[in-house]
């Protein structure tokens, strides 16, 4: 290979590749805010005189209408389409009467469908369809969730590996490799991968997943100290004091006429005596989870969760009537219409560093913010044994955290279709569903797989028939459909996308290239294709695997390029390591599940520890055998 010298060109590459990580690392700004900003910056400066050749201005956008792009929008469509219908219900209830009831049964069978199921849906979408069915599974077996969701979790991202659709990185794959050709010669050039070119690959890590959790869980996987599930839709009363430790009752106060009270906001009530005010009657009219800011207006009534001996001593002090039993509110409040509920914030939720307040929770989403559970920690406004009263309303929200509720079910329902939150709460009352649609969503998810194996149609057309085809056939409504697409997801991939162009067009990915191969210098093909894995490992622990794949694909073609490699191979070997996500909690599929298995990171590092020395060499091996 030639001498490449640095030039102007390749350095601002360099600042702009520093700056990205820089942003992903440190989380000043959203990611997917992040790759706009860095869009942003190329397409400006390539208006420069001296750096016009770092990205063609009239292409920089061309991200948005890429294969990759439209294939993650599709694919998010059929997955909601498919989860409208009920099947995972089924698929639940199918679990239980087959998988029996022990951890050893269970979490092969769970692990197992996940595993599958992600391998055609992006796996944070299976991993957060199967949350309500492990919540579920955990509350009739008596298995700690903590148990089961980490297998979950761990399948799901390794059964993204099984096929070409079923994670980001190995939609972006051939995209790259068709950019990545431009710049090859033709001997060179690089064949694109079929639907199932790397199934051997997925199947094998999701096998060893599962043998690892089944044989080596017993010690890996973190005890009982996380919250048994008991999410199912019950009483507050008896859910809080079984799951939370507190012990809470719902008591109805009267609130006479020419009261102290009159004038004073709810919330200023709730904060002064560690209570919450969860209903509230005057002149005939009943509102369940009144605002904060709501004044007292006698002669009304409230109904108040709280310690009974707390509620007690505050009503005798400003004169109030506690009422036996429930009375006008004995109806909103019954399990069969109301009660407690788990939501759990997902990563990149638009409610991420906001305060409950701030959001207006109880107008906006019509619930009482009860408590939240994070990091083995419960924050709550009632005193615990344990803990002392917080105010949760003012503490800023976090990914990973489980917000519980007091809720009316028809309020839950309406969230289902927020991508800000993740409903763990399973058996509730709710909306129908459209089991009737099932035919036709099975029908077009069959299509599209039919297309993708046996026509010559792009996968993004071919996946776009099986979505069109759901939404005329009204399984899913055209906002549904919307709604269910990660548009943080689009914009990321979309946004970096220009600046692994430029990488390879400027020449930077040789130079890197050029420089790794003169450290490695008399390494044999297969260490220099480690060390490709182990670097995207670590890549996609401080950043996305969508950025980590843009960003390290072009050098392992140029590393592979320069040694003699197979490039297809090392491009590959990219799009696999950075599913390569167990030691921390920064991939989606981690974050999602660290809340509701009271998770701590010291579990990840444990667990995922080993999990991830076993996917290198599963996964090395593999491809060294298969290709």
């Amino acid at each position: 290979m030639d001498l490449i010298v640095l030039n102007i060109e390749m350095i601002a590459v360099l600042c702009l590749l520093a700056f990205t990580i820089f942003l992903f690392v440190s989380e000043i700004v959203r990611v997917d805010l992040a790759a706009l900003l860095v869009m942003v910056l190329l397409g400006a400066l390539s208006y420069i005189p001296a750096l016009n050749g770092l990205a063609d201005v009239n292409h920089l956008f061309d991200g948005f209408a890429s294969n990759a792009v439209i294939s993650i929008i599709a694919v998010m469509i059929i997955g909601a389409g498919l989860d409208k219908t009920g099947l995972m219900n089924t698929v639940a209830a199918r679990i239980l009467k087959f998988g029996g009831t022990t951890e050893k049964r269970i979490i092969p069978v769970v692990s197992g469908t996940v595993g599958f199921i992600s391998s055609f849906l992006q796996n944070v979408g299976a991993a957060a369809l199967f949350l309500p069915v492990v919540s579920r599974i955990s509350a009739r077996t008596e298995i700690p969730m903590s148990r089961l969701l980490m297998p979950m979790g761990f399948c799901a991202i390794l059964g993204g590996t099984m096929t070409m659709v079923g994670s980001s990185p190995l939609i972006l794959l051939n995209d790259l490799i068709i950019t990545s050709n431009a710049k090859l010669p033709t001997d060179l050039k690089m064949e694109t991968f079929s639907l199932f070119s790397v199934t051997p690959i997925g199947l094998a890590l999701v096998i060893t997943g599962i043998l690892y959790f089944v044989l080596l869980g017993r010690w890996v996987l973190p005890g009982s100290g996380g919250r048994s599930a008991g999410s199912a839709g019950q009483s507050v009363k008896d859910y809080l004091k079984r799951i939370y430790g507190l012990k809470a009752d719902i008591v109805e106060v009267v609130v006479p006429e020419g009261s102290i009270l009159m004038g004073e906001t709810l919330g200023d009530l709730m904060d002064a005596h560690h209570i919450y005010v969860i209903g509230t009657y005057h002149n005939a009219k009943r509102w369940v989870g009144p605002t904060l800011d709501t004044k007292i207006t006698p002669p009304c009534r409230l109904a108040i969760l709280g310690r009974k001996k707390v509620i007690q001593e505050m009503c005798e002090d400003y004169g109030l009537e506690v009422k036996p039993q429930l009375d006008v509110f004995a109806e909103e409040f019954v399990p069969t219409k109301a009660g407690v509920a788990e939501v759990v914030i997902p990563p990149n939720s638009s409610v991420i560093g906001k305060t409950a307040r701030e959001m207006q929770f109880r107008k906006i989403y019509g619930m009482a913010l009860l408590a939240i559970y994070r990091s083995e920690e419960t924050y709550s406004h009632v005193e615990t044994d344990d803990h002392q009263p917080s105010r949760i309303g003012v503490m800023e929200l976090h990914a990973g955290d489980t917000l519980v509720v007091q809720t009316q079910w028809e309020s839950l329902t309406r969230l289902k279709s927020d991508k800000d939150f993740v409903i763990v709460t399973s058996d509730y009352p709710q909306e129908e569903l459209r089991p009737q649609k099932v035919g036709w969503a099975v029908l077009f998810f069959s299509i599209a797989l039919a297309l993708i194996l046996f026509s010559p149609l792009r996968l993004s057309l071919c996946l776009l028939v099986g979505a069109v085809g759901m939404i005329v056939s009204r399984v899913i409504s055209i906002d549904e459909a919307y709604k269910s697409v990660g548009w943080n997801t689009v914009f990321l991939l979309a946004g970096l996308i220009p600046l692994g162009h430029a990488v390879q067009s400027t020449g930077t990915a040789e130079w890197i290239a050029q420089g790794v191969l003169a450290i490695l210098d008399g390494w044999p093909i297969w260490a220099l294709q480690v060390g490709i894995a182990i670097l995207a490992t670590v890549f996609t622990l401080i950043m996305s695997n969508v950025g980590a794949t843009v960003l390290l694909v072009p050098l392992a073609v140029s590393i592979a390029v320069a040694s003699g490699g197979d490039p297809a191979i090392f491009a590959m070997t990219v799009a696999i390591s950075t599913s390569n996500s167990f030691l921390i909690p920064t991939h989606q599929v981690n974050a999602l599940i660290m809340g509701p298995a009271g998770y701590r990171v010291a579990d990840f590092v444990k667990t995922g520890g080993i999990m991830t020395i076993l996917f290198l060499i599963v996964s090395m091996v593999m491809m060294n055998l298969i290709f």
